[in-house]
């Protein structure tokens, strides 16, 4: 349902306020007016917190035919600069508060903060431009697992095809209540939490920093029905003191991804709310959603089917050969969701595409005879112990299911013998101990022998990205100053 349809009817709540249909869109006739009169570029830069302010930028920017780009605010001085400077953005869209927050105002490019236009006059604009499916309409840079930033391109018609999949494939309808926590410079935040709801005619609630208490608050409050979070977040609704069933009494769809779901985090979840947590998967260069768990149909461990018009297969890494149910390889996949490729990196582009255009994941998995998608690790994180392969997620979960390990994250360092060897980190539970050689005990009980870490080292915090997904390429810089040379 469009924006002009629901012009009386709230649509957005946020942290400041409550936007209705009509002030949704004149608000984004402002801002778009303000973009022209400042003769920006093709690409607008959007450097919002989590709320209502991200879908009017985007929909003004969108309204001149201008691609957004979406800012991580959580980068680095250098790394937003390169950002900046790689996509060719001459103005950013921001708010004050934004800027307190990062402590500099980003060099290079106006800044058009929206505190500071006056939303009472009426603005001066030309007929909004109308996009074609063609015509790139994000462009949202991601780390990777090496080197800088890339720029993934996403089209119209790539948003729009993600969209119409996720509400098909997690049956989802203009009477559902998102709360989005994500940040909007996030795949997932841009897509599933901000678009799909204003396409479907549902509500969102947005809150800008992840509380336990205020999230359940908020769930309560508001009867929210759909929720997308990392395994963190839904550990600390779970271990939430004040938390009771009746703030989830509406949810019906709680989507997790990002990294794998422990089993103690869904089951401690389950017990505490009797509701049950759904894996789905997806990556930035397929808009992002591909695959999800229903309430209705789930295995545990899988992150569930493919998406409508999501084509998926195994294949051998090596030689590309097609391999057959529950049989493990990389991980391909490609639709209508596909991005164009990646900004101004052709090279980068064809290395991520096979012969018959489906994208190299570098995600390792298998798919069984169902059609379910299981993720067993990463192509270039797989540790070769005496030349068996050993992937990092199976051995985290293992200690993840230790009953003082809140998370574990594993990684290989060289060994003159074996040429691999696992070593494994962990936080512990508030008030839960354990030793380095208990967890490695609990690992061989449950773990082939070449698989179990050769040491654990009990951490105070594991290094996490932006939306909380341990890095496992930064576990190393965990290790003694005389083990990092030899690490992974």
């Amino acid at each position: 349902r469009s924006l002009a349809a629901r012009a009386r009817q709230r649509v957005i709540t946020d942290d400041a306020r409550c936007y209705r249909g009509a002030e949704i869109l004149v608000a984004a006739f402002h801002v778009a007016a303000e973009i022209e009169r400042r003769g920006a570029s093709d690409k607008v830069g959007l450097l919002l917190p989590t709320s209502g302010a991200f879908p009017i930028a985007a929909l003004a920017s969108w309204m001149l035919g201008r691609t957004i780009v979406p800012l991580n605010y959580l980068l680095k001085r250098d790394e937003l600069a390169y950002v900046i400077k790689h996509c060719g953005t001459d103005l950013i869209v921001t708010v004050q508060p934004m800027l307190d927050f990062l402590g500099y105002e980003p060099e290079g490019c106006q800044l058009l903060r929206l505190d500071e236009i006056n939303f009472k006059a009426v603005p001066e604009l030309r007929w909004p431009a109308l996009a074609s499916d063609d015509d790139l309409a994000v462009l949202l840079y991601t780390s990777g697992t090496t080197g800088l930033p890339k720029g993934v391109m996403l089209t119209h018609g790539n948003i729009k095809a993600n969209i119409r999949q996720g509400i098909e494939g997690m049956g989802i309808s203009g009477r559902d209540v998102f709360l989005g926590v994500l940040p909007q410079f996030h795949s997932f935040g841009v897509t599933q939490l901000t678009l799909t709801p204003l396409t479907v005619g549902g509500r969102v609630v947005y809150t800008a920093r992840f509380n336990a208490k205020k999230v359940l608050e908020l769930m309560r409050k508001h009867g929210t029905t759909t929720f997308v979070g990392i395994p963190s977040m839904y550990n600390a609704l779970a271990m939430s003191k004040e938390a009771s069933p009746e703030d989830v009494a509406h949810l019906r769809l709680l989507v997790s991804g990002g990294e794998p779901l422990p089993d103690a985090v869904l089951q401690r979840f389950r017990e505490k709310f009797n509701k049950t947590i759904c894996e789905g998967y997806g990556m930035t260069e397929m808009s992002p959603a591909t695959h999800c768990c229903t309430p209705g149909r789930r295995k545990r461990h899988s992150v569930g089917p493919a998406l409508p018009g999501v084509e998926q297969r195994i294949v051998d890494a090596e030689t590309g050969r097609v391999l057959g149910p529950n049989q493990e390889g990389e991980i391909r996949m490609r639709g209508p969701n596909l991005m164009r490729g990646y900004y101004r990196d052709a090279d980068a582009t064809a290395k991520a595409m096979d012969a018959d255009g489906y994208l190299r994941t570098g995600d390792i998995g298998r798919i069984d005879e169902d059609g379910f998608l299981f993720i067993t690790g990463r192509l270039k994180e797989m540790i070769i112990v005496g030349g068996e392969n050993v992937f990092p997620r199976e051995v985290e979960e293992v200690l993840c299911r230790h009953a003082a390990v809140s998370a574990a994250g594993v990684c290989g360092i060289q060994d003159p013998i074996r040429g691999e060897v696992v070593v494994g980190f962990v936080e512990l539970e508030e008030g839960l101990n354990a030793t380095p050689e208990e967890l490695r005990t609990w690992c061989r009980e449950h773990l082939a022998g070449y698989k179990c870490p050769r040491e654990v080292h009990i951490v105070g915090e594991l290094p996490r990205n932006p939306t909380g997904k341990i890095m496992r390429r930064e576990l190393h810089t965990l290790l003694p100053a005389e083990q990092q040379a030899s690490s992974d």
